[in-house]
């Protein structure tokens, strides 16, 4: 049986390329940096497309639970009361200073 690594010689690399033309140079870190900028851009407007629509799913469930509230009071023939948006105008506080 024939070793490996005495009878054949293993050639050495030579260098053939210059290695200061083959770096990527200023247009390589310009694609990078647009690169960034841009994938920085996706991921903010998709966190603000995220957030948008589960804002519109918290208003949709106020505003379904408000017209349940609404239908429930119609069946007991109640009409809901609108006190204007004044918080205070359904309660009844008759104290006199």
């Amino acid at each position: 049986m024939l070793p490996f690594g005495d009878a054949t010689p293993m050639p050495t690399p030579s260098m053939t390329v210059d290695p200061e033309s083959v770096t990527p140079g200023f247009a390589g870190f310009a694609i990078i940096v647009l690169l960034l900028v841009a994938v920085v851009l996706l991921i903010w407007d998709m966190n603000r497309r995220i957030r948008r629509v589960r804002y519109r799913a918290e208003v949709r469930e106020e505003l379904d639970a408000e017209e349940a509230a609404a239908n429930a009071a119609a069946e007991d023939g109640a009409r809901p009361r609108d006190t204007g948006g004044d918080p205070d105008a359904g309660t009844s506080d008759t104290r006199r200073d």
